[in-house]
């Protein structure tokens, strides 16, 4: 019997502390997901929605930069929650609609048609059934994650 580590606390590794077992529960992260994701959708909707009247990115600088921090800080307290969300349908489907949108910024001509379909990605990926939002393309079955 090894008594080295009695009454130790248990080791943490960096996976742990990345990919908890239990996802980390934030009482203040729902009604802050609340308020940020509706001002995300606000926001990229006054750029999508500016794009096809020719609104330069003058006119559309402050709703861009408020689609970009609100979007960014909605996927941080996913990501504070579990790293693992990245492995799963909902994040994959964020990582997809990012893509996306970077093909819109690359392709400024096209801007449009890459926009509609990160909105259409976006759409799908927050109102999928949680047996798709939360499948795990890593272990390959639905994980359960209190909301």
């Amino acid at each position: 019997m090894d008594l080295t580590n009695a009454g130790r606390p248990p080791r943490r590794t960096l996976r742990g502390l990345l990919c908890p077992e239990v996802p980390r529960y934030f009482p203040w992260a729902r009604p802050v997901q609340l308020a940020l994701r509706s001002v995300h959708i606000a926001a990229m909707a006054l750029v999508v929605g500016g794009l096809p009247f020719g609104a330069d990115f003058e006119a559309l600088r402050a709703p861009i930069l408020i689609t970009l921090a609100s979007g960014g800080l909605l996927f941080a307290v996913d990501l504070a929650r579990d790293l693992a969300i990245l492995t799963q349908g909902s994040g994959v489907a964020v990582l997809l609609k990012l893509g996306l949108l970077g093909l819109g910024v690359l392709q400024p001509a096209a801007r449009l048609p890459w926009y509609l379909a990160a909105t259409l990605v976006a759409s799908i990926g927050s109102h999928m059934p949680g047996s798709w939002r939360h499948f795990s393309f890593l272990t390959w079955k639905v994980v359960r994650y209190p909301d």
